[in-house]
């Protein structure tokens, strides 16, 4: 692995809160990455979603579209997203780093942070737009501004599209594993860590694909129902953090530690919250079969390779949760149009290709998806920086 393009820390003179850059590498002279906030984020974690990124971009390129992958970036903030000094820690971090996202970081909503909150900071940071530096790319920016700026105002069933469209991909990463393994979609069980944009747009997807969602763990603990949680009366109990409102739980569901996911009777697990939720101390709970990584880096190496040795498959981040960023420029660059069913079907079957090519590749050598998904992804940054350089011309 190389090291990345540049790095930097940042110190809040009011708070003594810490935010963290790191641009992986530029395509065009563009890197892409969204930016999170939590309690105890730090410069390593950031680098890894920063190349995380890299990988992403890669594995979504298709020379017959439009859009060219950009580079991998991350942004990262040390606070909690519900502390009332955060949206000011959050403005003051965007102006230090102004320079940076005027010209080369595209980014947007991530862990903590949703993106009409980014937006707002944004502007009030003295900035265009959080992808401002990727308009000169663009063959004609205004039709491309108003083209996302439309996909962004839509809703499907009272839920916002750009929330929508992640989860759709997580869902249809889970459902290929689950076809080509010959496991019927009715019966099948699925237990999620994380309520928010990705998880709670998960849990609707699977749902409506026949799947029973059996618990759903938030900040607050675990919902649980073996015989099936009311996904669309949660989704709409939720608050801005993903917390469900208890008052909203059915006669059946019951209320388990926070932790308790884990351990969930369910073939599928999804973690959607924080990275590094499963390491070598908790991987022993897991009974589910299929580990899918709807968070960024939530199942350590170590836990994966024992996971992997009693035969439960980790479908990596890299490539579960890679449509929102891919869906982002599909719309700006115009390979996509402002309309759910367009961005759907596009969604679907990105990812159902994606995924299936990963899991052949996996299998064919006799490797993980991981090692697999990251092996295509070498080879497509290297056809990306032959063709196009890291800098724009």
């Amino acid at each position: 692995m190389t090291s990345p393009l540049l790095s930097l820390t940042w110190t809040d003179h009011i708070t003594g809160r810490r935010g963290f850059l790191v641009v992986d590498r530029l395509v065009r002279g563009v890197a892409s990455g969204g930016l999170r906030m939590r309690e105890g984020c730090t410069a390593q974690e950031v680098a890894g979603l920063a190349r995380g990124m890299s990988m992403k971009e890669a594995l979504h390129y298709d020379p017959a579209r439009r859009y060219v992958p950009l580079g991998g970036a991350k942004g990262g903030i040390d606070c909690d997203p519900r502390d009332p000094r955060a949206y000011g820690l959050l403005v003051r971090f965007l102006r230090a780093v102004r320079p940076y996202v005027a010209c080369c970081w595209t980014t947007g909503e991530d862990l903590g942070l949703g993106q009409e909150m980014v937006d707002r900071a944004v502007v009030e940071a003295g900035l265009v737009s959080s992808v401002q530096a990727v308009y000169p790319l663009l063959d004609d920016e205004t039709a491309a501004r108003r083209r996302l700026a439309s996909a962004f105002a839509l809703e499907v069933d009272g839920i916002g599209l750009p929330e929508l469209v992640g989860g759709c991909g997580v869902a249809e990463a889970t459902l290929t594993a689950l076809d080509r393994a010959g496991v019927p979609h009715a019966g099948t069980r699925v237990a999620l860590q994380g309520f928010g944009t990705m998880g709670g747009a998960t849990a609707r997807f699977l749902a409506r694909a026949g799947l029973t969602v059996v618990a759903v763990a938030d900040v607050k603990g675990t919902i649980v129902n073996p015989d099936g949680l009311d996904v669309e009366a949660l989704l709409d109990a939720r608050d801005a953090h993903g917390g469900v409102d208890r008052g909203a739980l059915g006669p059946r569901d019951r209320e388990l530690p926070p932790d308790a996911w884990l351990s969930a009777d369910a073939e599928v697990l999804v973690p959607a919250a924080v990275s590094y939720a499963v390491d070598v101390s908790n991987e022993a709970r897991i009974t589910a079969r299929l580990v899918v990584e709807a968070a960024n880096m939530p199942v350590l190496p170590e836990a994966e390779a024992v996971l992997a040795a009693r035969g439960v498959m980790v479908l990596p981040d890299v490539v579960v949760n890679s449509a929102t960023n891919a869906w982002w420029w599909w719309t700006l660059f115009g390979d996509v149009d402002a309309d759910p069913d367009e961005a759907f079907a596009h969604v679907r079957g990105s990812m159902r290709a994606l995924t299936d090519g990963v899991l052949s590749r996996a299998a064919a050598g006799g490797t993980t998806p991981r090692a697999a998904a990251h092996a295509v992804a070498e080879e497509r940054l290297s056809d990306i920086s032959e063709r196009f350089g890291w800098y724009r011309s």
